[in-house]
C-alpha cells in the first residue's frame, strides 16, 4: 500500500510540470497533444520491452480502452487550450475540480452509493484553490476550458480504475495513447482548418524556459517523464488504492505548477495571503482523506484476513 501512495504522489509530482511545458511551447493545444501522445506511445514502448509488460487484453476490451483514449486526447486539449487562454496558474486552479467529479461520477460508473464524505472532502478542496486565486472576468474562456478538461480527466480515470483491475497498466496506456492519437490525427486537418490554425514543427533552440525556443526538449520532457512514466506508475497505484483517493490527491498537481510557474514566469506577482490559506486547506485535506482511505482498507484487511 506505501508503494501504491508513492506512485501516486511521484506521479502527480511529475505532471505538474505538463502546465510549465505546455507553456513553455510555442504551438497551438492541438498540435502539442497529437505530438505528446505520438512521442509518449513511442517511449512507452521502450519501457515496456525492458520491463517485459507487453502483454494486451482481448480485442473487446483493447476496443474500451481505445474508447478512453478518445477521452484523455480530448482532456489534454482542453488542458491546453485553458493554458493558452488563461495561464498556468488560473488554469491548474481550476483543475482541482476534478475531485469534486469524480465525487459524482465514481458511484455512477461503478453503480455504488455516493459517500458524503468524498462530496465533502472535494468541495473543501474546491474552497481552497478558490481561496488561492481571485478570478477576473478576462480569465473566463480559461477557467471553462479548465473545468472542461478537470470533468474529462475524472471520467477517464474513473472508467480506467476498472480496467487497471485485470489488465497491464502499462498496455493501457499505450492503447490510449494510440487511439488518441489516431482520432487526433484524422480530425487534423478539419481542426485545423476550422481554426485556422497551421500545422507547426517543434523548434530547436536555447535551452530556457523564458526564451520559449526549444520546442523540442520540453515536448521529449513532457512526453517521456510526464506522461509515460507517469501514467504508468500512476495506473499501477491505482491497482491499490481508489480513484477518488487518486483525483483528490491530483489536486497536489495545481500547487506543485503554482509554484513552478512563480520560479520560471514569474507569475508569483499575483500571489496573496490567500495563496497560503488556500494552499493549507488543500493540503489537510489531502493528507486526512488519505489517512482515513488508508487505515479503513488497512481496518477491512485485518477483518478479512
Amino acid at each position: 500500500m506505501r508503494k501504491a501512495y508513492f506512485q501516486m504522489h511521484l506521479a502527480i509530482l511529475l505532471w505538474g510540470f505538463t502546465g510549465i511545458f505546455g507553456k513553455a511551447i510555442l504551438m497551438n493545444e492541438i498540435m502539442i497533444v497529437w505530438y505528446r501522445m505520438i512521442m509518449s506511445a513511442a517511449a512507452l514502448v521502450i519501457i515496456m520491452y525492458f520491463s517485459k509488460k507487453m502483454s494486451f487484453p482481448g480485442r473487446k476490451t483493447m476496443l474500451q480502452i481505445s474508447a478512453v483514449g478518445i477521452l484523455v486526447c480530448l482532456h489534454w486539449i482542453f488542458f491546453y487550450a485553458s493554458i493558452k487562454a488563461s495561464n498556468v496558474s488560473i488554469a491548474l486552479s481550476c483543475f482541482s475540480s476534478v475531485s469534486l467529479f469524480t465525487a459524482f461520477l465514481e458511484p455512477v460508473i461503478h453503480k455504488q452509493k455516493i459517500k458524503w464524505r468524498d462530496l465533502i472532502f472535494g468541495i473543501v478542496v474546491m474552497i481552497g484553490i478558490y481561496i488561492i486565486f481571485s478570478f477576473q472576468k478576462w480569465y473566463a474562456k480559461g477557467i471553462l476550458l479548465a473545468l472542461l478538461s478537470a470533468f474529462l480527466g475524472s471520467l477517464f480515470t474513473v472508467i480506467n480504475k476498472r480496467f487497471v483491475e485485470n489488465n497491464s497498466p502499462s498496455a493501457i496506456t499505450f492503447i490510449e495513447l494510440i487511439s488518441g492519437f489516431l482520432f487526433l490525427s484524422i480530425l487534423l486537418p478539419f481542426i485545423l482548418t476550422g481554426f485556422n490554425y497551421e500545422f507547426q514543427i517543434p523548434r530547436n533552440g536555447d535551452i530556457s524556459f523564458t526564451s520559449n525556443t526549444n520546442d523540442w526538449l520540453w515536448l521529449i520532457l513532457l512526453s517521456v517523464l510526464c506522461t509515460s512514466v507517469a501514467f504508468t506508475i500512476s495506473m499501477e497505484a491505482l491497482q491499490k488504492i481508489s480513484a477518488y483517493t487518486m483525483n483528490l490527491s491530483v489536486n497536489l498537481e495545481p500547487l506543485y505548477s503554482i509554484v513552478l510557474a512563480m520560479i520560471f514566469f514569474d507569475e508569483g506577482k499575483t500571489l496573496n495571503t490567500g495563496f497560503y490559506i488556500g494552499t493549507l486547506i488543500v493540503l489537510a485535506a489531502v493528507v486526512v482523506h488519505t489517512i482515513i482511505e488508508y487505515r479503513g482498507r488497512k481496518s477491512n484487511t485485518l477483518i478479512t484476513s
